[in-house]
């Protein structure tokens, strides 16, 4: 699976993108790491998206609520 993810660069994020079909959220992070997260919600995925703080938007509502598989 293919998710396009847009820069986001704050916070530790490198860049970030969401499939609505699959309800996957892929989160890439400074070190190089990438993570998916599944079944998030398409609010949940927006507020994330357009977050003005999205470390600590993800730490607080993605991170340890959500499936989690490193695939990179």
């Amino acid at each position: 699976m293919n998710i396009e993810r847009k820069p986001i660069r704050r916070g530790g994020i490198r860049s970030a993108g969401y499939d609505r079909g699959s309800r996957i959220l892929e989160v890439e992070f400074d070190n190089g790491s990438i993570v998916q997260h599944s079944g998030v919600g398409d609010e949940i995925a927006r507020r994330f998206l357009a977050s003005s703080a999205p470390a600590s938007y993800y730490r607080d509502n993605i991170e340890d609520e959500f499936t989690s598989r490193r695939v990179k």
